[in-house]
């Protein structure tokens, strides 16, 4: 089976989805899939790193999957954010349940409670623990893989408690530091907004979110922070007591990703060959493959290609060597349909000359180094990230769009995403969102010298203003 042409980009990304092994999409049940196991290692050694990121300062917790629909319910616009959402557990066995239960669509109603319990005096603040867990949802939009399901088996959600609402304020701040550093090392590119009150998280103070841009022009929500002021701790009544001896409420942070992230890495990365996967997380870094000629010097390539793959290992390098009876061109497209960021190969003119063959998976193109220069692959491997990030980002500049007027923005909806002057009303946002049929995605908050753009005119009210806003259409 041929892949599809990444112009073809919903196609592809399907089709890749199953055909590089991330997972299998047959299961039974809508919106819901399987992880293989070449994916869930990608899986593992991407979230990974987020762990390592996140343990600089958080702990790690494990809280139960179903919530009391009695403690669910407290919170009256977080609950209105996710009713149609929530999938009900209402019978164990064949008996009625008293109190019926919630699959958690986030964890702030089953997390709370306890720390309502956890914090009783300054002295345990700042709290800060993460948890990676599976949620579900009870989407009715069309499902796709990695982006839009009803079990999302690998979302990573932070909560935090404070003692202050700047401290709250800074969290936020770190959180959004952290996610960046996490999309560097993934060789993504980003931007960041602070959503709009109508769209933030449902009862948070405000939202600020990382989006990047999908090959076919839409965006893709892959990080939030929110901060939720001491909304939560008055439902649930989080109190501690302060440095003066009184009693007073406390203020939280909480911030998410999803695999969405890996949906990113495969779609912005990818080519028309297969994934395209940065060294640092590619479950196989690189593979060597044995190129025979019928019996000539079979021995002797054999013993260097098992030589090299020694070496590499000893270098801690996630290394395989193809000795299948598939012929070079086969295993060639099967390790580029994987993404493996190296290929090595061996063959009888390599033997002769005591060299190997080196090709990226960027670049598709061989060159020829001296054995001895082996242990020198990392300072090579160094530029094939780097030449990914700056692709990547390129593509992203080159699909932001700058619009002065509603009427520019309604012929160009959906081909990318639009900056435009806004001035904050919500009227004149949700005027933009009806007639343009785009989301906006709320205030740019870092400009790069790419997006640097001079304060104009609402595009709606005609008011002035410097506030600079994003439109696209979203998954």
């Amino acid at each position: 089976m041929k892949l599809p042409p990444k112009s073809s980009f919903s196609e592809w990304f399907n089709e890749i989805i199953f055909m590089a092994e991330i997972m299998d999409v047959r299961y039974p049940v809508k919106g819901l899939y399987v992880w293989m196991p070449f994916g869930f290692k990608l899986r593992r050694e991407v979230y990974g790193h987020l762990k390592d990121l996140l343990d600089r300062e958080h702990d790690e917790v494990l809280f139960p999957l179903l919530v009391p629909e009695s403690e669910f319910m407290k919170e009256a616009e977080h609950i209105k954010g996710f009713e149609d959402e929530v999938y009900w557990v209402t019978h164990g066995g064949k008996d009625e349940l008293d109190i019926k239960l919630v699959l958690r669509p986030t964890s702030e109603t089953a997390m709370y409670p306890m720390f309502k319990l956890w914090v009783r005096t300054h002295a345990d603040l700042p709290l800060r623990v993460y948890q990676v867990v599976n949620i579900f949802r009870y989407e009715t939009k069309h499902t796709r893989p990695l982006i839009r399901l009803r079990e999302v088996t690998s979302f990573k959600e932070a909560h935090t408690v404070h003692s202050s609402y700047e401290d709250a304020e800074n969290q936020v701040k770190k959180a959004i530091a952290l996610y960046k550093e996490f999309y560097d090392s993934l060789c993504l590119p980003y931007l960041i907004f602070k959503r709009p009150d109508w769209d933030k998280f449902p009862g948070a103070d405000y939202t600020i979110a990382l989006d990047t841009i999908m090959p076919d022009g839409r965006t893709l929500q892959i990080g939030t922070a929110h901060n939720l002021g001491n909304n939560f701790a008055k439902t649930y009544d989080i109190t501690f007591e302060n440095v003066k001896g009184e009693m007073e409420y406390a203020y939280q942070t909480c911030y998410g990703i999803s695999e969405r992230c890996i949906a990113a890495l495969i779609a912005i990365h990818g080519d028309d060959r297969g994934l395209v996967i940065p060294f640092r997380f590619a479950p196989i870094q690189v593979v060597v493959i044995p190129v025979l000629y019928k019996d000539k010097d079979k021995i002797q390539i054999m013993e260097r290609a098992t030589k090299i793959l020694d070496t590499l290992k000893t270098m801690g390098i996630r290394a395989v060597l193809d000795d299948s009876e598939d012929r070079p061109g086969a295993k060639y497209y099967r390790w580029e349909l994987k993404g493996v960021p190296v290929r090595i190969e061996i063959g009888a003119r390599e033997i002769e000359h005591n060299t190997f063959v080196v090709s990226f998976r960027d670049e598709m193109k061989k060159e020829t180094y001296p054995l001895k220069e082996l242990e020198n692959l990392l300072k090579k491997i160094e530029e094939y990230d780097s030449r990914l990030r700056k692709k990547a980002w390129e593509n992203l500049y080159s699909s932001v769009i700058f619009q002065k007027t509603l009427e520019d923005v309604k012929k160009q909806a959906g081909e990318g995403l639009i900056l435009i002057h806004w001035c904050g009303g919500e009227d004149c946002g949700e005027k933009i969102e009806d007639e343009a049929e785009v989301s906006l995605l709320g205030e740019l908050l870092e400009k790069t010298e790419d997006l640097e753009i001079e304060p104009g005119k609402c595009i709606v009210c005609g008011k002035e203003t410097a506030l600079i806003a994003g439109l696209a259409r979203t998954y």
